[in-house]
């Protein structure tokens, strides 16, 4: 049976920049306070540009990095918890904007660890489908769900998208997931749906679409599953961290970095950071590093890669990658 590789990869990210002296001008915050707590200096934020346009600019990125054309594509995988609509999907409008007609194209939800949960699943159906070339993009536009009167949460947040396309290959790409949820925590992090308006209702119940978190929670969960993660694919390939070259974690806070290379007994440069400038881009954190990392030479082929995320629902995952490209 053939095996899965990541063939090319992409990002985009709006160039309207938000620092956080523009936040302080605005909510009672300083650039010391933001960066000092979570390493962020700016993010990007979409104006008027939807997720579907986003990630289908990372997706255009990547068919021309892999040199594969669009109608080669059978399936569309988007990873978002910020759909342009509640239906169609977003991987449907995306399809439509690339000219993927060849191709089936869904979404899926996992929030932060959407991209990890996405390759999974891309992967699952290419080797029992049979499909022989797909685009997995993890793209948000948390901006419209950020509540901007909040501090904790506002300064948090950016725009952005990441796209890879998996192909098959003799060679190993994905060598080996694992993926969970802890659902009886799903109240730590939410961006609740459209109010319940029925004229067969009495008592409407009245719900906000802004970004609520629990922060302390988050970061305890976060803390714990990123090191349970890495550990759990390391082992089930009777790998250790030597033999790893770059672990790519999602992008939430650099105190959640630094503390799992301490308790991994790493040097944090193991870990690629690019938090600083994006912010926390939820699903598109990971794919957008990957991106940033191929452009600037580096990754080369052999290289042995993590990908860690975790996240809303709460869920969490890790990836093991042979760099193939």
């Amino acid at each position: 049976m053939k095996e899965v590789i990541i063939g090319g990869v992409g990002k985009y990210a709006p160039s309207k920049i938000i620092t956080n002296d523009q936040l302080s001008e605005i909510i009672e915050t300083s650039d010391e306070w933001i960066y000092s707590r979570t390493g962020i200096k700016q993010r990007h934020v979409s104006i008027g540009e939807d997720t579907s346009y986003m990630a289908s600019e990372a997706a255009k990125m990547a068919l021309e990095n892999a040199n594969i054309r669009s109608i080669d594509i059978d399936l569309i995988v988007v990873a978002t918890c910020t759909p342009d609509m509640y239906t169609p999907s977003t991987a449907c409008i995306v399809q439509s904007i690339i000219g993927a007609n060849n191709s089936v194209a869904f979404d899926i939800s996992a929030a932060c660890s959407g991209f990890i949960y996405g390759l999974d699943v891309a992967k699952s159906l290419m080797k029992s489908n049979g499909y022989n070339n797909a685009l997995v993009i993890g793209a948000e536009n948390l901006s419209k769900s950020v509540d901007w009167e909040d501090r904790s949460t506002c300064v948090l947040f950016g725009d952005g998208a990441g796209a890879v396309v998996l192909s098959k290959s003799d060679n190993v790409g994905l060598i080996s997931s694992f993926c969970k949820s802890e659902g009886e925590k799903y109240k730590c992090i939410t961006i609740e749906g459209n109010d319940v308006d029925s004229p067969f209702v009495e008592n409407k119940v009245i719900k906000s679409s802004k970004l609520k978190m629990n922060g302390n929670e988050v970061f305890k969960f976060a803390t714990s599953t990123i090191v349970n993660s890495i550990n759990k694919v390391l082992n089930e390939n009777n790998l250790n961290l030597d033999d790893i070259d770059y672990i790519i974690p999602h992008q939430a806070n650099v105190r959640i970095i630094d503390y799992a290379a301490k308790k991994l007994k790493v040097s944090v440069d193991k870990f690629y950071m690019n938090i600083e400038e994006y912010g926390n881009t939820s699903a598109a954190s990971i794919p957008i590093a990957l991106s940033e990392m191929w452009e600037k030479k580096l990754i080369k082929k052999g290289n042995k890669i993590i990908l860690v995320g975790f996240g809303a629902g709460l869920t969490y995952g890790a990836t093991l990658i042979n760099w193939a490209i």
